[in-house]
């Protein structure tokens, strides 16, 4: 498969990344184990988690997607072909969260215990902290990397204003500078990354590793009526694209899928792929079936025709 850079980091990933917070959470450790074994064999490398996942469900306290990543790479011995994300940033406890020095210090260490690793690829701020200075957190992603802890470091969730504030920071006093982009990209969600943010990642050669890819499955063409949300964990969150925009990205989808003999998730992602400043969206699979499907669509090779009938259904209103 081929590989591509990361921005202008060392990393090189495959145009999919695997999102690891279904961890603990809709996947079960034997779930997750098979997942993980079937992406490597179909030749993909990149692994995206966060120390929070999946703090939210019930019985869970933070780093349990970390925790069944770390039992799998050491039963597994093959943390060399793995290039293994993750986050810190959002509340795990009281006094547990931010970009401080100190708390990052804390932050890596928890993180590095439940993956079982002595070092982590990519190393990202999940959101933005205002109340932190932007040269500490750089210059404790800096100590890290010195001490062969981190290899490159991403933000998440950034503002076009702050990350280009973070970079100037970077350059103007010979700090780590953020490799990746984690925001919010799909196409029912285009209007936050498109314009600024994304003019930014291309005239800075960030990378690009949009999560909610296939807007909680919605773009998979699952959900076309609310009847269709009865029952599903993530159903109350596609609510808000049952409505007609919702269901004319739908209609492009499926049109163009009926062309490639392939399925809508799969014509969503390949969108992505396609576009210049998306280095490799995020999509999670909870079974087999589903993650064959992800793997098909990064052979998908959209033509220009396609590719206009889709932008013309998404484009923001």
């Amino acid at each position: 498969m081929e590989k591509r850079s990361l921005g202008q980091s060392s990393l090189e990933v495959s145009p999919i990344t695997f999102g690891c917070n279904v961890f603990g959470w809709t996947a079960d450790e034997k779930t997750s184990f098979a997942l993980l074994d079937a992406w490597v064999d179909a030749g993909f490398n990149f692994l995206d988690t966060a120390d929070v996942y999946s703090r939210w469900h019930t019985g869970n306290s933070g780093g349990e997607s970390e925790a069944i990543i770390g039992k799998w790479l050491k039963a597994r011995g093959n943390r060399d072909k793995i290039v293994l994300a993750t986050k810190l940033g959002i509340e795990m406890g009281p006094n547990k969260k931010g970009l401080s020095r100190a708390y990052m210090q804390t932050a890596v260490e928890d993180s590095l215990r439940r993956l079982q690793t002595d070092y982590i690829d990519l190393y990202q701020s999940h959101r933005d902290d205002p109340e932190t200075p932007i040269e500490e957190t750089l210059s404790a992603y800096a100590d890290l990397i010195k001490a062969g802890k981190v290899r490159e470091i991403g933000a998440s969730n950034f503002s076009a204003d702050r990350l280009a504030e973070s970079l100037k920071v970077s350059a103007a006093k010979g700090l780590p500078r953020y490799q990746s982009l984690q925001p919010q990209y799909s196409l029912v969600e285009r209007a936050e990354f498109e314009g600024p943010l994304e003019d930014l990642c291309l005239a800075e050669k960030i990378g690009v590793i949009g999560y909610y890819s296939l807007a909680s499955g919605f773009l998979t063409g699952k959900y076309r009526s609310k009847a269709d949300m009865e029952g599903r964990i993530r159903g109350p969150r596609v609510e808000k694209y049952l409505n007609d925009y919702g269901f004319g990205v739908i209609k492009a989808l499926d049109e163009v899928a009926a062309r490639y003999e392939a399925k809508p998730g799969q014509i969503a992602l390949a969108w992505l792929i396609a576009r210049p400043s998306v280095t490799a969206p995020i999509a999670s699979a909870t079974n087999l079936e589903q993650l064959a499907e992800l793997v098909e669509a990064a052979e998908i090779d959209l033509d220009a025709d396609s590719i206009a009938r889709i932008d013309a259904a998404s484009k923001p209103r």
